[in-house]
C-alpha cells in the first residue's frame, strides 16, 4: 500500500509539464504569441495626427463647396464694400446740402439788412460817420453783426472785371487799359459762403480804340 501510494503521487502529468514550459517561456510572458496585443500594435500604427488630418487631400464634392463659399463671401464683401462708399458719399452730399441751406437761411436774413449798408456807406463817403459819434456807433455794430453772419463784401477799384461776378453799368474807354477792369464801385456786392446775395455794379474801364 505504502508504495502504490509513492508511485500514485510521484506520477508526472504532461499537461503540468508543458504549463510549467509555457510560463516559463519568455516569449509567453512579454506578450509576444498574444493575439491581442498584436492587434494593439497594429491599431496604432493606424491612428492619424493632425498633420495627417490636414494633408489629406478634399474630395470634389467638397471642394467644389469650398470655392462656393469662397466666391459668396467675395460678393458679400464687395457688397459690403460698395454699400459703405455709397452711404459715405451720401452722408457727404447732405452734409454739403445742409450747410447751403443753412448759408441761403443766412443770406435771406442778411439781404434785409444790404439797403442799410448801403445807407451807410453813402453816409460815410459824404463824411456823415464821424468818428466817436452815435451814428458811427451805430454803422459799427450794424456791419459787425453782418460780418458775424459771414457775410463779406466784395468789388473794389482796380481789380480785373468778372462778370459772373460783377454788374457793369457803365463802360468808359479809358487809354492804357488793356482788359476790362473795374473803374468804380457803383454798389458794393455782397456773398455769403458760396451764396452770392447780390452783384457789385460797376462801372468798367475797357480799352480804348
Amino acid at each position: 500500500m505504502t508504495e502504490k501510494d509513492f508511485d500514485d503521487n510521484d506520477e508526472v502529468r504532461p499537461d503540468a509539464e508543458g504549463s510549467e514550459a509555457h510560463a516559463s517561456d519568455p516569449d509567453a510572458q512579454d506578450g509576444t504569441d498574444n493575439p491581442t496585443g498584436a492587434a494593439s500594435a497594429e491599431g496604432s500604427d493606424d491612428e492619424w495626427t493632425v498633420d495627417d488630418i490636414l494633408g489629406t487631400a478634399q474630395n470634389p464634392d467638397a471642394a467644389a463647396e469650398d470655392a462656393k463659399l469662397a466666391d459668396l463671401e467675395s460678393t458679400l464683401l464687395n457688397d459690403l464694400k460698395r454699400l459703405q462708399a455709397e452711404y459715405a458719399n451720401y452722408r457727404r452730399r447732405t452734409e454739403e446740402q445742409r450747410q447751403v441751406e443753412i448759408d441761403r437761411a443766412k443770406g435771406e436774413a442778411a439781404k434785409g439788412l444790404l439797403p442799410v449798408l448801403d445807407d451807410l456807406d453813402r453816409a460815410e463817403k459824404h463824411g456823415d460817420l464821424e468818428e466817436g459819434s452815435a451814428f458811427a456807433l451805430i454803422a459799427e455794430k450794424v456791419r459787425g453783426t453782418v460780418e458775424r453772419l459771414g457775410v463779406t463784401s466784395y468789388g473794389a477799384a482796380g481789380e480785373a472785371f468778372d462778370p459772373q461776378h460783377h454788374e457793369a453799368v457803365f463802360q468808359q474807354p479809358t487809354p492804357g487799359t488793356t482788359e476790362p477792369t473795374v473803374l468804380e464801385v457803383v454798389e458794393t456786392g455782397y456773398r455769403l459762403g458760396d451764396v452770392e446775395l447780390r452783384p457789385a455794379k460797376v462801372v468798367v474801364a475797357v480799352p480804348a480804340d
